[in-house]
Formats: structure tokens, sequence, C-alpha cells
């Protein structure tokens, strides 16, 4: 396993966790892969990411991931019991990440203005679907529906098709990156205050800054532009083109210098002085776009993906398959990268997960140990860092406000 053996530039930072699914894991995730010390709160039954993505035999190769870097303990926040030791926990945490609808953790009594009466300095994030205030702060948001309401959704996707969705939580991904970055500004800011802030971060407010280029043009030009399939807009040649052997090639000849070079390759030299292809912005219209995009498609089915990649390659032209997760494992730049690693498992060997990203040359992060089993921790954390003897948390077990692990 490829790992740092620095302790991390966020080393020193102690993160609770009372999240579920995906946004907020993948948040603490990524504090945990920089160093920060996550205790992540489950309910007695888990965190539903557990069960989600593929399975080998019960364990969830999804939880190894995104719970990676993390130490369990599993509570029982509807008992008295469960919340006073999550108040006791967040206490001496430096950041609490919470993805729970508004209001959910006031009722519990974990609202920030409790917790920051005892823990001033604590930076509390806040990842909801539409945000901590508003009309529509109650309602429950989730990434696909959040792409929705923020105009992702009406931009993806085929022209003449319904708008469709990319098969991966790419908004939830999206909001963890913000939610951390937040989090790491909040914890800048305490260090010249010494006070702890909210950071609210909205699912579908992080979805609508990919639209920063439409927002002003809608204002002033009124435009309201349509889904482009795969082609980038007002751009071409740049979309992704059918081979022989049934794969996709995708072209980007944005510029003249690379356009007359994949002309030069496609051996159509009629194109140069084609009115409908002579300019950057010629290219652009819709019309000629389409046009385009049929002559190269027709050029391309002549050759299967791998060596028309290293024609264009030679011809400098950008290029690349359309990868799948296959071609991912068999690149050797991935494996340069350390992009895939190995990480230990103590049922299956180990398990192949996503490296750390970013990268920082004189403080990387890395993968300490994979995700842990269900309240693998409860009985250490406790023990540990709220000082509890071993027969106060027996007593605790049996009233139901905490769930250990089998064994000792």
């Amino acid at each position: 396993m490829n790992t740092t053996p620095t302790p991390g530039p966020l080393a020193g930072l102690k993160v609770i966790e009372i999240c579920t699914t995906i946004a907020g894991p993948a948040c603490t995730r990524l504090l945990g892969d920089f160093g920060a010390d996550v205790i992540k709160i489950e309910p007695p039954e888990g965190d539903p990411v557990r069960q989600m993505g593929q399975h080998v035999g019960d364990v969830s190769l999804y939880a190894a991931s995104i719970l990676r870097n993390k130490r369990s303990v599993a509570l029982d926040l509807k008992t008295p019991g469960g919340r006073e030791l999550a108040f006791q926990l967040i206490a001496g945490a430096d950041i609490l990440v919470e993805n729970n609808r508004p209001g959910v953790l006031e009722r519990l009594g974990l609202g920030y203005d409790a917790l920051s009466v005892r823990n001033p300095g604590l930076v509390m994030v806040r990842i909801s679907g539409y945000g901590q205030t508003g009309p529509y702060a109650e309602r429950p948001g989730y990434g696909a529906i959040c792409e929705a309401v923020g105009g992702v959704r009406h931009m993806t996707g085929d022209p003449d098709r319904p708008p469709a969705r990319v098969a991966l939580a790419t908004t939830d991904y999206l909001s963890s990156v913000y939610a951390a970055f937040g989090a790491m500004a909040a914890i800048h800011a305490r260090a010249s205050t010494g006070k702890g802030q909210v950071v609210d971060v909205a699912l579908y407010e992080a979805a609508f800054t990919q639209m920063e280029p439409i927002v002003p043009a809608h204002e002033k030009l009124g435009v309201v532009p349509m889904r482009e399939g795969s082609n980038l807009p007002s751009m071409a040649p740049n979309s992704s083109y059918p081979t022989r052997d049934g794969g996709w090639v995708l072209i980007a000849a944005n510029s003249q210098p690379t356009w007359r070079r994949l002309v030069a390759l496609m051996r159509q030299p009629e194109l140069l002085t084609d009115p409908r292809f002579e300019t950057i912005q010629a290219r652009g219209r819709p019309e000629n776009m389409k046009a385009i995009d049929a002559l190269i498609a027709d050029w391309t089915r002549q050759h299967d993906a791998e060596p028309l990649e290293a024609l264009l390659r030679e011809g400098e032209v950008p290029t690349t398959r359309v990868y799948t997760i296959a071609d991912i494992y068999a690149d050797p730049h991935f494996r340069a990268r350390d992009m895939l690693q190995a990480v230990p498992h103590p049922v299956l060997g180990h398990t192949t997960q996503s490296g750390v990203v970013p990268r920082l040359s004189a403080t990387p992060g890395g993968i300490r140990h994979t995700g842990p089993d269900l309240g693998a921790d409860t009985r250490a954390v406790l023990a540990e860092d709220l000082g509890l003897s071993t027969e106060r948390i027996a007593e605790l077990a049996a009233a139901g406000a905490i769930r250990l692990p089998a064994g000792p």
C-alpha cells in the first residue's frame, strides 16, 4: 500500500461526523486523508452507506473507502445517554460535520447555539439540500434533486432527449469539497478570532456554481442554453466520436492550429476553405457543429480506438479514448501517480481504493486504514477520549445508549 509516513497537515484537528450517505462522509474522508482525527458517530443500525454499492459477502466495498481514516462509534442519539456522549465528544472537537435536515440536531440538543456555549471555538459544517435558511430549507434534498433545482440537470444529456443524469454522485462530491474548504477557511479565521462559526453548504448551490458562465449571459442576453450532448457549447470539434471496434474517442480540436492538424490527419484539405469551418466562431454555430461532427464521425468509424488515439497523439491533436474502469486499472499513469492504492482489509486481504487528492509536496495526505466496522472504536473512544471506565461503558451498552462490537 502506498501511504505517507507523515501524520498529515491536519494532524491535531479533531473532527466529529454525524452524517449519512455521501456528501458528509466524503467531506470527512477528505479531512481524514490529510490527517484529521475523524470520529464518526453512527446509529446502532449503521450509516446507510454501508448498504450501498457492491459487496463481497457482508463487506461493503463503498464503506471500506468512504469511511477510511475514521473511527466508528455507535451511539443511539434517541437516548439521553447517547446524546450526552455525543455532546461530550463535540465539546472536545475542532469541527463537527453534519448533513441532517435543518432542525434535527437542534431537537436533539446538539444545535450550534448549545454546542458553542461549551465549545466556543467549534466550527460546525452543515450540509443540506437547500441550506439552513430560505423557503426550501425544510425540504429533503438529495444530490440528484438538487442538480435539477440548480439548473445542471437541464444542461445534461442530448438536446433531443429528456434531461439525463451522470450515473455518479457528482453533486454530493462537489458539495463535500466545498464543505471541506469552508471548514478550513473557518479554522483559519479561528486562529485570529478565537471563535468558531457555522459553515452552511447547500447541495443545490454547489450544483449551481457550475452554471457560472450561464448566469450573466441570461441576465444580459436572455440566453437559456439547451443540452449539447457530448459537445462543448459553441466550440467544435470537441466531442466523442465512434470507432470501428465499438469504442469512443474524444477529440478536442478547438484552436485554429489544432483544427488544421486534425484536417491534415483526415486528409480532407477542402475543409480548411469551407466557409462553415474556416473560423472558430463559424464552427461553433449549431448547424455547423452538427455538420463537422458528422464528417469526423465518418472518419473515426474507419479506425479502431487505440490506433486512432495513437495517430491523433502523434499528430498533436488532444485526444483520449473514453475510459472504462477496466481501462483505468490497466493505465500506467494511474498507477504511477498512486491513484489505485491497495489498502489492507481484515476480511478481504485488501481493497483497491482511489488515491488521495490533492497532492501536497511537503505534507501529503495518505490512507492510514480502511473503513472500520460499525462501532469498532466505540469502546476505545469512550475510554481514551472521554475517560470512561469499563464499568460505565458496560452500563451504557446495557441501557442501549451505545453499541459495542462483538469480542473483547
